[in-house]
């Protein structure tokens, strides 16, 4: 029976408390939610699912080459018209035969992938992959801002998944106006007629999780959380008690994960070890997506939700771009959009060249090689993506390039580095230049082991450029 063979989930390090939103505005619109995860200035739907979805590939043991179908879902993508699938695809690696599809528009979005993973693995296709990622917004003063976390997750599908699918119902009725975002807007709104909103939410919760057939009295429930109580005043409607709800719940850490919240909820409650689980998401309009999973023993998950860094209410304006100094003076280092795509291997998979005259290692692989002199083609190489850091700096405020001084701007100091990336056995390391993400400039020193990952770098002509940045090496 199709299931789930790998999970993965990541939310940003950055929190902030409930406390310093009262401290701010004098009250807190979001119930339940005690602390949410905020981005950070290089972060967004994009590189949070790439995030996951690296974790879900290694938890599964499965190389992005053997996924055959990629969903991406996402209630705000980092651009609104563009198929960030096919970024999303190039920074994994997928396969150019790889089915890819973007899910967008609404909360429930994270399940509706899930949902059509689990149609093409049914019909035939042999390893999907399904990464939900979100980041909500409202106006400052709201509870729907107030509430609005970051987080993402993202599932291995497949035919003998650990984690099985025994059914799965949906549900959908109009009901206008209980959460949306105009064309253009920046900012999610609702009306704020409190009864109307319940009873959307808990009418379509109810009726999605009362057409399952093959759901018994469940270890946890993953229910969508826009805050942290609406989810438990569903739980009669949706048979469960808040007990259950609060076994797999995120909210009241991470805040609402919009089309990433019942995607993560049912990452938690896997990777607690829950055998049965009741998963129900919710998008405004109104519908909902009801599955019933049951877990045969451990299923392979690699979760990084924890976070390691306050933030004040001014620090949270600023990592959001809500206040900076405006757009920087200059013409910085302009590099057109058809060059930054020819180095994309380099930049997502940290491909180099290997010389076929003497086997030495170039990056990127262009030119002669650094070692012969040889102007002979390349081989392909892909680095693993952890090295030594050589050299450091810290660019301070102000000392920063233009393209970089808006990030800058809402993110502070960062490090630049000269870093020696490992190589293959038998070839020498390969020294590149690398930002620094994740950690403070002075967590970054000479000899210190390092990891890649792919951040956003700048944006320039209205398009975002992606990249490797470095960062601490986590613990294995």
């Amino acid at each position: 029976m199709t299931g789930i063979a790998g999970v993965g989930a990541y939310a940003p390090r950055f929190r902030i408390t409930a406390a310093a939103f009262e401290d701010a505005w004098g009250r807190f619109e979001a119930a339940g939610v005690e602390e949410k995860a905020v981005p950070a200035a290089d972060e967004d739907a994009l590189t949070m699912g790439y995030e996951a979805a690296t974790r879900a590939l290694d938890a599964a043991a499965v190389d992005a080459t053997d996924i055959d179908w990629l969903g991406v879902a996402s209630s705000r993508p980092p651009i609104a018209e563009e198929d960030v699938s096919a970024r999303l695809g190039a920074m994994l690696g997928l396969s150019d035969a790889a089915t890819r599809h973007v899910f967008t528009g609404s909360t429930r979005a994270g399940t509706r992938a899930l949902w059509a993973c689990l149609d093409a693995v049914d019909a035939g296709t042999a390893t999907g992959l399904v990464v939900a990622a979100d980041c909500p917004a409202g106006t400052p003063d709201d509870g729907i801002d107030h509430a609005a976390g970051a987080g993402a997750a993202a599932f291995v599908v497949g035919p003998d998944g650990g984690a099985r699918i025994v059914d799965r119902a949906e549900y959908a009725a109009p009901y206008p106006g209980t959460r949306f975002r105009r064309t253009g807007e920046a900012e999610t709104r609702g009306l704020g007629i409190t009864e109307y909103d319940r009873q959307a939410f808990t009418e379509a919760v109810g009726a999605a999780a009362d057409r399952l057939d093959a759901i018994d009295d469940p270890a946890a429930a993953a229910i969508q959380a826009p805050d942290g109580k609406l989810p438990y005043r569903a739980a009669g409607a949706a048979g469960v008690d808040a007990e259950t709800i609060q076994a797999a719940s995120t909210v009241h850490e991470l805040g609402d994960l919009g089309a990433a919240s019942v995607p993560v909820s049912l990452a938690k409650g896997l990777a607690d070890g829950r055998e049965s689980l009741l998963a129900v998401s919710y998008g405004s309009g109104a519908g909902a997506d009801a599955f019933a999973v049951a877990a045969d023993g451990d299923v392979p998950t690699r979760m990084a939700l924890d976070g390691d860094a306050s933030l004040s209410y001014a620090e949270y304006l600023r990592q959001r771009g809500v206040v900076t100094a405006g757009p920087p003076s200059g013409g910085g280092a302009y590099v057109s959009v058809p060059s930054w795509r020819r180095s994309l291997p380099q930049r997502y998979r940290l491909v180099a060249g290997r010389c076929a005259e003497c086997g030495a290692l170039s990056f990127p692989p262009e030119g002669a090689c650094d070692d012969c002199n040889g102007l002979v083609a390349y081989d392909p190489v892909e680095l693993s993506g952890e090295g030594t850091i050589e050299a450091v700096t810290t660019i301070s405020q102000g000392g920063a390039p233009p393209e970089f001084a808006e990030q800058q701007d809402r993110a502070g100091d960062y490090a630049a580095a000269v870093v020696a990336l490992d190589a293959p056995s038998g070839a020498r390391s390969v020294s590149v230049p690398a930002m620094g993400t994740d950690a403070a400039p002075a967590d970054f020193d000479v000899g210190d082991r390092v990891e890649t990952t792919v951040r956003r770098i700048y944006t320039q002509e209205g398009v975002t450029r992606y990249g490797f940045k470095v960062r601490p090496m986590a613990d294995k």
